[in-house]
């Protein structure tokens, strides 16, 4: 599995695919995911509900944001390795999170949901035979390639650390 090409995705993905070191997922997702996990056990429950402001979203719904994202971005590398030709809806974040509430969860449940996201992501990448990542679907009204839904899902993920790191820690 190799990089996707800039016609594989929409201009958006590009800054989330160029955080992601290295030529094949399958050899840089899983010690990204020991790092991640590493970092967000570092988080405890009060520091996880905080904000850098008003209006920002707490630990929690970051965490909670991603979790859902690598869901819709794994669905649409599913759907499309397997063929599916349908057009994928795209999803808007905010509303997630509204609904989400969560705020509710702690800290552990959100950190062991994303554990458990990352591995079922992890089994499918892993179980792709080579013609499928190059296999193109349509997902919020843009072309996207099975190879470059993977890549969303390792480069968001490093795109939130990065703000969190920013905007959050001291």
């Amino acid at each position: 599995m190799t990089r996707p090409e800039p016609q594989e995705y929409a201009p958006y993905y590009r800054t989330y695919i160029e955080l992601v070191a290295g030529d094949n997922l399958l050899v840089t997702l899983p010690p990204q995911s020991a790092k991640t996990l590493a970092f967000w056990r570092g988080v405890t429950e009060d520091e996880a509900c905080l904000r850098p402001s008003a209006e920002r979203w707490s630990w929690k719904q970051v965490l909670n944001h991603l979790n859902d994202t690598e869901r819709i971005f794994s669905y649409r590398a599913l759907r499309f390795a397997r063929g599916d030709r349908q057009e994928l809806p795209g999803f808007e974040q905010d509303d997630y999170a509204l609904v989400a509430d969560a705020d509710r969860m702690t800290w552990k449940e959100l950190i062991k949901e994303y554990a458990a996201i990352r591995q079922a992501s992890l089994a499918l990448f892993r179980s792709l035979r080579p013609e499928d990542w190059t296999r193109m679907g349509v997902a919020s009204g843009n072309p996207t390639s099975v190879r470059a839904a993977a890549y969303m899902v390792a480069g968001h993920e490093l795109h939130h650390l990065n703000i969190l790191g920013r905007d959050y820690l001291l």
